[in-house]
């Protein structure tokens, strides 16, 4: 049984948490809280597994009241305002539900809730706080397959596994993605994109991160990918034939 706390300021909000909670057979109602500052004061005295979170609300968000935690469970964010996205899995959220929202959307996120908790657990594991503390952990080296990226006045969901390359542009990015024919261009450092992509993304250059996994040639200091090829920076060259020797199969 995974134990949770409900957060929303509005009444009706959490009412409907706390029903779509009681319909999950694996979630357990701990409390419900209208206020942040409500729910601090019963986690200091309690623990949880997770928390069911409004953003927007009054004296204390949300997202400052999941930050200010030393040991925050895991967290569903929920709020009627999708430029809180980006910063919602900053945090390491393991779902954002955007209101309105149904219950299939919840059983998703309550899904993801099990599955996270899942992997921060081990045999003989007795105390919460033990548990807490393996999940953090757990939390800090989860990657998602999914991202969030803001362009123009929009916040688009975008596939790992569909990115084809990175490209710099200035202080922007170009995030090429599999069956689109123009870019997404986000605000956003190349150290930052870097951090956020899993181990099957390199940087090549100081102007390219490659999929590894789209590259169909290496020919004279150039990837190619279908229809563009990539050039490999002097510094990145080590670490690129590093990865071909472990991949390459001749004599």
């Amino acid at each position: 049984m995974l134990r949770c706390l409900a957060i929303d300021d509005e009444p009706l909000a959490l009412q409907q948490l706390v029903a779509y909670i009681s319909k999950v057979p694996f979630l357990q109602l701990a409390a419900q809280c209208q206020s942040a500052l409500e729910a601090r004061k019963f986690l200091e005295q309690d623990t949880v597994d997770a928390i069911f979170c409004d953003i927007n609300m009054p004296d204390l968000n949300g997202m400052d009241f999941v930050k200010s935690l030393a040991v925050p469970p895991l967290v569903v964010f929920t709020t009627a305002y999708s430029e809180y996205a980006v910063e919602g899995f900053r945090v390491n959220a393991v779902d954002y539900l955007l209101k309105p929202f149904g219950l299939q959307d919840f059983q998703r996120a309550a899904n993801r809730l099990k599955d996270r908790l899942s992997e921060g657990r081990s045999e003989g594991q007795g105390a919460r706080s033990k548990e807490q503390g393996v999940r953090s952990k757990e939390q800090e080296m989860y990657r998602d397959d999914t991202l969030f990226l803001k362009t123009d006045y929009r916040i688009v969901k975008v596939s790992i596994p569909n990115i084809r390359y990175v490209e710099a542009m200035s202080e922007y990015l170009k995030v090429w993605v599999e069956g689109e024919s123009k870019p997404i261009i986000t605000l956003l450092s190349m150290k930052k994109m870097e951090e956020r992509l899993p181990d099957y993304f390199m940087r090549v250059h100081r102007s390219y991160i490659v999929n590894l996994h789209k590259i169909q040639e290496v020919n004279k200091n150039r990837v190619f990918l279908d229809d563009v090829d990539i050039p490999i920076g002097d510094i990145y060259k080590e670490a690129f034939q590093a990865y071909l020797d472990t991949k390459y199969l001749g004599k």
